[in-house]
């Protein structure tokens, strides 16, 4: 059983796997009598992290953190300086690789940020963007503006927006749609694979026909990536 542990900006989660199933476990509850090594990476602070370390130390459980590299398999990375590519960006682009062969991506990951990631079917990470997640995007807005407000019970939509607080969050909703659609013109349209993961990932996925939601994206990502390291 593998532990899959993803320490995020403003959160850490567990997935386990096992059998080829992946299920999320509470970090108290985790079964270390039956972990046979965990995967872990970090976006956020490391401070989170600690416990878990201590724990898997603690349990003779050998730990690996994933890390970005140039090329992975024929995966290859666009960043010349790859080290500078945020490894929750690597994790999802390496689990498109890996469960759609030979097939263009686009992936959408839509947490405190959204990042739009390209890859290609010859395996080439063609690159990607990041922008303000949508709860960033309105709270930069209400945050610095005097007369543009929010109202927790206005959904996010794409209809126009007939007062201030629908206006300002279709707006996010809509300028986020743009950008993924700019995202598609760099591949195949017509046989690209859409990806959408993250908080906001199933919000997004139900706008855009055809595409897919996953839940655990960023841990399939983990667990091929150690799959695919321990081969090289």
């Amino acid at each position: 059983m593998r532990l899959l542990v993803d320490v995020g900006n403003t959160a850490i989660k567990a997935v386990l796997f096992d059998n080829g199933r992946y299920q999320a476990c509470e970090l108290d509850a985790i079964p270390w009598s039956h972990v046979t090594d965990m995967v872990y990476a970090c976006v956020g602070s490391t401070e989170r992290l600690m416990p878990l370390l201590a724990q898997a130390q603690q349990h003779a459980i050998p730990y690996f953190e994933a890390k970005v590299t140039a090329e992975l398999a024929t995966l290859t990375c666009a960043y010349k300086q790859y080290q500078n590519l945020g490894i929750d960006r690597w994790l999802t682009v390496i689990a498109a690789y890996t469960e759609y062969p030979e097939k263009d991506c686009v992936i959408v990951d839509a947490g405190t940020a959204t990042t739009i990631d390209v890859l290609n079917k010859e395996g080439q990470h063609l690159g990607g963007w990041i922008v303000p997640g949508l709860d960033l995007m309105t709270r930069s807005l209400t945050q610095n503006t005097q007369r543009v407000f929010d109202d927790e019970h206005t959904p996010f939509a794409t209809d126009l927006g007939c007062n201030t607080p629908n206006g300002l969050k279709n707006g996010a909703l809509v300028a986020t749609m743009g950008a993924i659609e700019q995202a598609i013109q760099h591949v195949d349209q017509q046989n690209c694979c859409l990806l959408f993961a993250g908080g906001y990932g199933k919000l997004l996925a139900d706008l855009f026909s055809g595409s897919q939601f996953d839940s655990v994206l960023v841990f399939k990502g983990l667990n091929y990536w150690r799959e695919l390291t321990i081969k090289q």
